[in-house]
């Protein structure tokens, strides 16, 4: 997609339910997520799976988010706070209540990142969700 179609997107989700932004921030993560594990492994698929799924996690998203809070920016911090405000009707088979709605608001974040089209901050913000 377009970026300028991406802001206009964005714009439109901004105004009201952020979930999309999960849906697609989810989405995103996940393949960054296996991009790495592609590079940094020579192994049998089940093992780039089993690697992947670390970064997945609701409760490593959790615990990247909490960490990430004093370095975000107005907006950021913003987005984060609306985000671990939603209620969802989903929850995680292995996560607290508060991992859960932690790991949202990092998808969030990753939706609006990537939507916004800022390509440095996106990176930034990836590489250090992709650190163990």
């Amino acid at each position: 997609m377009i970026i300028k179609e991406n802001k206009s997107l964005l714009e439109k989700i901004l105004q009201t339910n952020l979930l999309p932004l999960a849906f697609i921030g989810d989405s995103v993560h996940t393949l960054c997520a296996r991009e790495k594990c592609l590079l940094k492994l020579n192994d049998r698929i089940g093992n780039y799976h089993s690697s992947a799924s670390y970064f997945c996690k609701a409760a490593h998203q959790a615990k990247v988010l909490q960490n990430l809070i004093p370095l975000l920016d107005d907006k950021e911090s913003e987005i984060v706070r609306r985000g671990r405000n939603i209620k969802t009707k989903h929850h995680a088979k292995n996560a607290t209540s508060s991992e859960y709605s932690y790991a949202t608001a990092f998808e969030i974040l990753i939706g609006y990142l990537y939507l916004n089209g800022d390509q440095n901050r996106f990176d930034q913000i990836i590489e250090f969700s992709l650190q163990k």
